[in-house]
């Protein structure tokens, strides 16, 4: 019988994404895929170390060991190695105990034609050019921030699964960002105030919060194994038509951080995300110190 990947909350995650690979990666930049190749092989009883996603991607496993959850998560390694360059990550894998069984290898393809045949919800990776094939293909993805000097504590941020994000073109659409870049922020408030009413359309991470949401209703609220936050730089007057739009899509937000230009670090080391989204580099690079970030790739141009 087939294995359906319907209702399940499907991750597509890079190996750069899941193990820390910044020195691999520099004998590729530096030396060319053969010498890269080369290492790996000889390298291959060597465990990788955790890299930026390797927490998210453990605490999500464990939501299938919860009663009635079996199988609810389901994650794949998508990756550019080539199948003889990959036995390090399996083995990596196998050595933390990770339930990943199923893989896309591209051997230096682009992974991104692959994402809809897998089902997939979000997709973290390494490469700007596939994670914006997947949003453009309406995935919710990130170009996971990893440069090999911050590490994470990753022990005490497992148990409850917290997941941070931004609001303009990442939850939601970009069309007010783009009025903010086009006209400041005196006329992107003015369009807020006049459409507060009107619900925002939804971004690139819109699903993924939805499919969160319905997951989140499964639980007894002090059983639930994900809390998200929202933290936008958005702040009075911004604020009611983001309250009104989570309402209008039936969503939950667990916490909610109308920041008005107060940065974003502090604030998510104290809720200890797990990842954070969004689409500004001027965001998650210092957050990347504190916690695991994605960008967001965006169409406007900044």
């Amino acid at each position: 019988m087939a294995y359906h990947l319907e209702n399940r909350l499907v991750i597509g995650v890079s190996s750069r994404a899941l193990f820390d690979l910044s020195r691999e990666n520099e004998i590729f930049e530096k030396e060319g895929v053969d010498a890269y190749s080369q290492y790996q092989i000889e390298h291959e009883s060597e465990v990788l170390k955790p890299g930026s996603g390797f927490c998210l991607i453990k605490s999500l496993l464990a939501i299938n060991k919860l009663p009635s959850q079996e199988g609810r998560v389901e994650v794949i390694i998508m990756s550019r190695n080539s199948a003889d360059t990959s036995l390090r990550v399996f083995k990596s894998i196998e050595y933390y105990g990770l339930d990943i069984t199923r893989a896309a290898l591209a051997s230096g393809g682009p992974l991104a034609p692959y994402l809809n045949a897998f089902k997939t919800d979000l997709f973290l990776s390494a490469y700007e050019d596939d994670v914006m094939s997947a949003i453009q293909s309406n995935i919710a993805a990130g170009i996971i921030c990893s440069d090999g000097i911050h590490t994470y504590d990753i022990e005490n941020r497992r148990g409850q699964i917290r997941i941070a994000f931004d609001g303009d073109a990442v939850l939601f659409s970009d069309e007010s960002e783009r009025v903010y870049q086009k006209e400041g922020l005196e006329a992107f408030e003015q369009n807020e105030r006049n459409n507060a009413m009107d619900p925002m359309k939804a971004g690139p991470f819109a699903k993924l919060l939805k499919t969160i949401s319905d997951l989140q209703r499964e639980f007894p609220p002090e059983e639930v194994p994900i809390r998200t936050a929202l933290v936008t730089s958005r702040s009075a007057p911004a604020h009611e038509r983001v309250i009104r739009t989570l309402r209008a899509w039936n969503v939950r937000i667990d916490e909610a951080f109308f920041l008005g230009g107060v940065e974003k670090k502090e604030v998510l080391e104290a809720f200890g995300a797990q990842i954070f989204f969004d689409d500004q580099a001027v965001h998650t690079t210092p957050a990347s110190e504190v916690v695991p970030a994605a960008r967001v790739p965006s169409m406007i141009t900044k």
